[in-house]
């Protein structure tokens, strides 16, 4: 307070100097003016120059005193609020400066036109990180190479263009450091400090990437070294990585192609075996033929699973690589000495330096006197003293010709016609030591198999011309390399043109002048050409526009190629048409007949009902006595109406299961009783041939489920048969026992029983025999029986023998089985004498 008073007080002294001043001068100046102008009368600047130039002076003094004053004063002021400035940027510079150095932290900061500078450096114990600031500043001594290439154009961009970054660095020995670039007023900013917590187990999940992606990035180089094909493919089957040796066995442009189209080096059936053993969680090694760069060759195929992917590799077992630092021929001489073809080494002096055993023996030469090195001119005249070289003109000449190749001179394959009848194929080849290599392979046996082959070729071909399906052979390389004339003529093309051998493309658009489907030709081309197409067996049937049908398959062969063939099936196929209108036909005549047969049946029920009805009211003795005759006329009316009527029955039966209409009405039912309802109905018929009945019902077998009365039926139309070809006086067994689920019901008699030759025409419709017992029925009892027995879901089965009897066996699910007959499947078959003949019984 007493300061600032003193500052106005002496601000206030200070203004009234200046006016005082300012007073003073004005007077003087006024004063001169006036008298200058005459304004002033009598009065002389003679005298008062000096004391005006005196008071001009003065005044001028005191003005500027003030004024000298005044800025001193305000100069005052200014250094006082600088200093208090000055003191509260030195107390905010040091607050600054503790925060800034409370935390371990190195700060940089550049501006333009300066070097960059230090601002702090308090972090310290992280391994690698330098001690001074000078060697802080050479990043790329303590970072590794990869964060140094890193760090440095993140802080090139920083100072270039402003753009910040954050990055986490790692030093050579291990340790990570958090780099962060800023900007602010022009200036840059960049500060390195401690890795903790979540940032530090991000780092070390960025450092741990890092490796792994260098690991794989060097891996897949080293992949992409190799000379054998490597692939990944993911867990749904689809390639994820190839290496170039793949690419180039698959003939692809690129990596991207074969991702992009799939191509697989394996075909489908050589796949699908290995992916059953990688399935079980197993490897899969197996030696395999594979088609590389357009050529079969036997690979051995490797394919590892892991985690949800799998690496496959295939290396090539008929390349032979020669170990370094082996003899060019010593290496193989164990090799060379198991196969046939003969080998001769000759050095640039012309000596014999290695030759296998098929050589010595080719030459039948000495194998001691070969060891010894003889020149191969040595070798040429001993062979024709013993006369195992070829006849020739002039030996002498021919021998120079040969001997010529060394040094110099070009080495030439031959062929010798030996004395014995056998041919050689001489191969030579030129050494690097200038001496010649030597190939004697016997040609005898492959010229031979050659000409056998080219006969069997032409019998293939002419077999092949004389079949009436069209035959064609597509390569490797999608040309045709084998048709015959029946393909020319389906498809109306020239022999010539495709002797040619056209590619698959020319010959279906060929083709498509007759069929023009794209779809089925596009699957077809892709059979022949593409390497990932399902190598499998598929056909179909052209129907073109000409009405004709054509039917194909499409065969792949072992050796890559493609077999397909064209059978023109046009008058077959009419004939099948004409078959299946025949048998619609047969099917209509047969739902006819069956529907005129159950009408019929129908419309002869009635009558015959009033027959029998008036029959049994005339025979009651209440409507009036017959005598003898009429009884006896009576009596036949009455059984030839029932005989008619049960056939009647029997046929609606037939009709109804033949219709699938028929339903069996099931439940538990008594055995004995419907056994004892059965006898009851050929009991009269029994007791007049004088037969005698057996039952025996085990106690297990007492009851089932089926229909109670067609089980009643089943057993009548077998009791009747036995008692109609019983001797007299015979006897019939009927039997009921359980034989697990079943019920097995057995209808046993003595009489005339069946032929061996007849037996399996019993249970057929309308076979009826007498067999010289005098019964004869319609012949449907039997096949009422097993079709009833079928419709129960159980079985009949018959044993007779001439003579001896007949036994006829009925096996029932004993827990029943509901069932409704099924249609007949068949339409009945036209027999010998042209009659149609749907199967009997001897009922």
């Amino acid at each position: 307070m007493q300061a600032a008073a003193q500052r106005r007080l002496s601000q206030g002294k200070l203004r009234e100097l200046l006016a005082l001043g300012a007073a003073s001068l004005a007077c003087v100046l006024l004063l001169a003016a006036g008298v200058a102008a005459g304004g002033i009368p009598h009065f002389s600047l003679t005298g008062l120059e000096p004391l005006a130039i005196v008071g001009f002076i003065g005044a001028a003094v005191l003005l500027v005193g003030a004024l000298l004053t005044l800025t001193v004063v305000r100069a005052k002021r200014e250094e006082q609020r600088a200093i208090t400035e000055a003191d509260g940027l030195k107390r905010n510079l040091a607050a600054a400066d503790s925060i800034i150095r409370s935390e371990p932290q190195i700060l940089l900061f550049w501006e333009q036109g300066q070097p960059l500078r230090v601002a702090a450096f308090t972090l310290h114990d992280i391994p690698g990180l330098p001690d001074t600031p000078e060697k802080f500043l050479r990043f790329g001594q303590w970072l590794e190479p990869t964060s140094a290439a890193s760090l440095k154009p993140a802080i090139d961009a920083l100072f270039s263009t402003g753009q910040p970054f954050g990055l986490i660095v790692r030093t050579i020995a291990g340790g990570h450091v958090e780099a962060e670039g800023r900007t602010a007023g022009g200036k840059a900013i960049l500060r390195f400090r401690d890795v903790t917590g979540h940032r530090e187990e991000v780092a070390r999940i960025l450092a741990q990437h890092h490796r792994l992606a260098r690991e794989v990035r060097a891996s897949r180089s080293l992949l992409d070294a190799l000379a054998i094909p490597v692939w990944l493919r993911a867990k749904d089957g689809r390639l994820t990585w190839v290496n170039n040796a793949y690419v180039r066995a698959v003939e692809a442009r690129s990596r991207v192609e074969v991702q992009e189209r799939q191509i697989e080096l394996l075909e489908q059936r050589q796949r699908r075996t290995a992916e059953r053993a990688l399935a079980r969680g197993e490897g899969y090694r197996g030696r395999i033929p594979l088609i590389v760069g357009g050529e079969r060759r036997v690979h051995d195929v490797t394919m590892l699973p892991f985690e949800d992917a799998t690496a496959a590799a295939a290396i090539d077992v008929m390349a032979l690589e020669k170990p370094a630092g082996e003899p060019a021929v010593g290496y193989y001489d164990r090799s060379l000495d198991r196969v046939a073809t003969a080998v001769a080494v000759f050095n640039a002096q012309q000596q014999l330096v290695f030759f296998n055993e098929a050589y010595r023996k080719l030459w039948q030469l000495d194998e001691e006197w070969l060891k010894s090195r003889p020149t191969e001119g040595a070798v040429l005249d001993r062979l024709r003293e013993h006369g195992r070289l070829p006849q020739v003109v002039n030996y002498a000449e021919w021998r120079s010709k040969i001997l010529s190749a060394y040094g110099e001179g070009t080495a030439e394959d031959d062929t010798w016609l030996l004395p014995d009848g056998r041919t050689l194929q001489v191969l030579a080849e030129k050494r690097s030591d200038g001496g010649l290599t030597y190939l004697f392979v016997d040609e005898t046996e492959r010229l031979a198999l050659e000409r056998d082959y080219n006969a069997l070729i032409g019998v293939q071909r002419e077999t092949l011309d004389s079949l009436k399906e069209g035959v064609a052979v597509f390569g490797t390389d999608g040309r045709l390399k084998l048709f015959n004339s029946s393909l020319a003529e389906i498809w109306q093309m020239s022999p010539r043109a495709l002797k040619e051998e056209p590619h698959i493309d020319a010959f279906i658009r060929q083709a498509r002048e007759y069929f023009d489907d794209v779809t089925t030709w596009t699957v077809i081309g892709r059979a022949v050409t593409s390497f990932n197409e399902q190598r499998e067996e598929f056909g179909g049937q052209f129907v073109r526009p000409d009405g004709s049908f054509i039917d194909y398959v499409v065969m792949p062969l072992p050796d890559g190629a493609t077999l397909m063939t064209f059978a023109d099936v046009t008058d077959s196929k009419r004939a099948q048409r004409a078959l299946e209108e025949r048998n619609e036909a047969l099917i209509a005549a047969d739902r006819m007949k069956n529907a005129f047969i159950s009408h019929v049946s129908y419309e002869l029920r009635t009558p015959l009902t009033n027959i029998i009805g008036f029959s049994d009211l005339l025979s009651n003795p209440h409507i009036g006595v017959l005598n003898e005759k009429q009884a006896e006329y009576l009596g036949d009316i009455s059984a030839s109406s029932k005989t008619l009527l049960a056939i009647i029955d029997d046929i609606l039966t037939l009709a109804t299961m033949d219709a699938g209409t028929m339903e069996l009405k099931q439940s538990v039912i008594d055995v004995p009783a419907v056994i004892d309802a059965a006898i009851l109905g050929v009991r009269e018929a029994a007791q007049r041939a004088r037969l005698s009945v057996h039952i025996a019902v085990a106690d297990d077998a007492t009851h089932l489920v089926a229909d109670e009365a067609r089980l009643r039926q089943i057993l009548y139309n077998l009791l009747s048969n036995a008692v109609g070809f019983s001797k007299p006086g015979g006897k019939i067994g009927i039997t009921a026992r359980r034989d697990g689920g079943t019920i097995e019901f057995a209808i046993a008699d003595n009489g005339i029983g069946i032929p061996k030759d007849e037996q399996a025409r019993v249970f057929d419709r309308f076979e009826s025999r007498t067999m010289g017992s005098g019964h004869r029925g319609a012949g449907l009892g039997l096949s009422i029986v097993k079709s009833l027995v079928e419709l129960h879901g159980g079985s009949v089965s018959l044993d007779s023998e001439p003579g001896r009897g007949t036994r006829v066996t009925v096996r029932l699910p004993v827990d029943g089985r509901p069932a409704k007959a099924p249609a007949r499947p068949a339409l009945p078959q036209e027999g010998p004498e042209g009659q149609i003949s749907a199967g009997g019984s001897r009922a």
